[in-house]
């Protein structure tokens, strides 16, 4: 049997892990990663590597959380994994995704967006579709959770095509 051809485009859609309240005259923007959540950041950057998910970009939100979970994966990768912190992803919704998404380099082959709910799950149901994505992830977008879709077509000027959903992380099914 022939192999499947590679996927034109792949993005991995990580949603940042799980981070605790934020404190008294803390900002929104400034909480951390919880015990629970460091842990989970973790395993998912352990099991990505493993599987051989690996991104040739990180986009990440400049949120704390995000941060504290892309290096995670840096840990688990590669000390020279590119990872630029994009402030439109802290706050910006579908439309700032789906920009930063399709503005990127055609030449790029595997991009990571690492950010927030509930935009990241929006993103993931435009892409697979109602149906396929309830099947997926029929309890939500959890935190900590990767989502690897391919594309035939490359996303472009702020359209994301469908695609399909070739791995499914999620912290919580790995036994602790």
């Amino acid at each position: 049997m022939p192999a499947a051809p590679a996927p034109v485009f792949r993005l991995y859609l990580l949603r940042h892990a799980k981070a605790g309240w934020a404190l008294p005259g803390q900002k929104d923007f400034d909480r951390t990663l919880d015990e629970i959540g460091f842990a989970d950041a973790g395993i998912v950057a352990e099991m990505a590597a493993d599987q051989g998910l690996r991104p040739e970009l990180v986009l990440c939100s400049s949120a704390v959380r995000c941060r504290q979970t892309a290096d995670a994966l840096r840990r688990a990768m590669t000390e020279e994994l590119e990872i630029r912190y994009v402030d439109g992803l802290y706050a910006g919704g579908e439309n700032v995704y789906r920009d930063i998404i399709g503005s990127q380099d055609p030449a790029l082959s595997a991009l990571m967006v690492i950010g927030h709910n509930p935009v990241i799950e929006e993103i993931l149901r435009e892409i697979l579709g109602e149906e396929a994505a309830i099947e997926a992830v029929p309890a939500g977008y959890p935190p900590g959770a990767l989502a690897a879709i391919d594309f035939d077509t490359r996303p472009s000027g702020g359209v994301l095509p469908r695609g399909r959903l070739t791995a499914w992380l999620d912290p919580d099914s790995h036994n602790r």
